[in-house]
């Protein structure tokens, strides 16, 4: 009974160690992979600070037109007797009262009516802006979705490298079985047998490095996509079908001059230094306020004033700047050139990243042509060779020769596959067109 409970235990125990790996495995598309490397991507929380930053400063400006309201109030008390001299007519200006402490307060009012434009050109520049973080945001999704998918075609590839060589390893292993009992037989000799143990060691060797590839892979996709480093991804390979209809060259940048994100917060951000230099010019015009106060004070034995209220206009003018040259003026037109020239430069390097991504595109599907040829004429000049070396009419050498060829054709077949799926859609992302499905 005893044995009985063991064996269930055992049993127990290995289901539940079954099911924790299972669990630790993630079958996920390549849609789904980018969600979540969007999801959780640091460089989109960074992302998301400066549009907070963005949208304060929005705020700051809007602040600008409320009305000033100030209260401001005191107590002194005076230690020591002061001297008061009382000069108004028919007021004796020696001795007076006694004065040992003063109560004063005040409130100020003032509502901004005309400040040359300063406050509405800050209004509307902080808006272009708090738009413009929001679009560098989208451009960076895009370039994350790009990685994610460029770390899942890694991890693809490799997977499929250790697919093609465990099936040729399997082969390799049962042909260096038979050749050794050709061999104790009699029929080959030790030489031929030992090469072809070479060839199957050779093999081990590029399965190892697959494997090694492809842990690597997983830990970056892992720490991309926000899951456990534990995480064994599976993936899925209907993505190296996209991409089938390409377009012509002009319909991409077309798609780029309409999407491209960072084009357009380029633009949000010219905008914002138009307005930068129009408030700037601002600053040699006069402010108007519509101002208004409140005073109150006591001083006990002595003075004592209520409601003393005043309304008016004040009008501000900095004198300074009929001989100060505007330093803000300079400084904002200078920004204009500035962008004004990056975005010349972003339009070419838009129209380059374009072209070349469409050729790499065009390249990367006729290198799957003549992969599948290659392919082809290795596993037939394979065939072909075996035949000849059961025959007696090919070498050992010839032979391993042939079925490394074959292992090559066949992993590259696979890889131009995955690389021109990959292509396609960095030519999306060069249009600023690359979104979730």
């Amino acid at each position: 009974m005893k044995k009985i409970n063991n064996s269930v235990l055992a049993l127990a125990l290995f289901v539940g160690i079954a099911n924790a790996n299972a669990q630790e495995k993630k079958t996920l598309t390549l849609d789904e992979a980018v969600q979540l490397g969007i999801q959780n991507s640091k460089n989109l929380k960074i992302d998301a600070a400066k549009i907070e930053e963005a949208t304060a400063d929005l705020l700051e400006a809007k602040n600008r037109q409320l009305p000033e309201l100030k209260v401001s109030g005191s107590y002194m008390y005076l230690p020591l007797k002061p001297n008061v001299n009382i000069k108004l007519p028919g007021v004796s200006g020696d001795g007076g009262p006694e004065v040992h402490q003063v109560a004063y307060g005040s409130a100020n009012l003032s509502v901004p009516i005309y400040s040359g434009g300063r406050i509405r050109y800050g209004i509307e520049s902080a808006k272009y802006l708090v738009e413009a973080s929001k679009l560098s945001t989208e451009n960076d999704k895009t370039a994350i979705a790009y990685n994610v998918a460029q770390a899942y075609n890694n991890l693809f590839k490799a997977n499929q490298s250790i697919k093609v060589l465990e099936e040729n390893l399997t082969a390799s292993q049962k042909r260096d079985e038979t050749f050794l009992k050709l061999e104790n037989n009699g029929v080959i000799a030790r030489n031929d047998r030992l090469k072809a143990n070479l060839q199957t060691s050779n093999i081990e060797l590029q399965l190892l490095e697959a494997k090694n590839n492809y842990n690597i892979a997983n830990i970056n996709m892992d720490l991309l996509l926000g899951l456990p480093e534990t995480t064994e991804i599976e993936v899925d390979q209907n993505y190296i079908d996209e991409g089938n209809e390409v377009k012509a060259v002009d319909f991409y940048l077309n798609e780029a001059r309409e999407n491209r994100k960072d084009l357009q917060a380029l633009d949000k951000q010219r905008q914002a230094a138009a307005l930068g230099t129009k408030a700037a010019k601002a600053e040699n015009l006069p402010s108007i306020a519509f101002t208004g106060g409140y005073v109150a004070a006591d001083i006990p034995k002595f003075l004592t004033i209520y409601n003393a209220v005043n309304v008016g206009v004040g009008i501000s003018y900095n004198l300074s700047n009929i001989w100060k040259e505007n330093s803000a003026l300079k400084q904002s037109r200078a920004r204009e050139m500035q962008l004004t020239a990056t975005n010349e430069l972003l339009n070419d390097n838009i129209k380059l990243d374009v072209n070349r991504e469409y050729q790499n595109t065009d390249y990367s599907k006729k290198r799957i042509t003549v992969f599948e040829k290659s392919a082809e004429q290795a596993n037939e000049n394979y065939r072909i060779t075996k035949n000849k070396y059961d025959n007696g009419l090919a070498t050992m050498t010839e032979l391993l020769d042939a079925d490394a060829a074959q292992i090559a054709a066949n992993v590259g077949v696979i890889n131009a596959k995955a690389d021109a799926a990959l292509a396609y859609r960095k030519l999306l992302q060069t249009t600023g067109t690359l979104t979730i499905k």
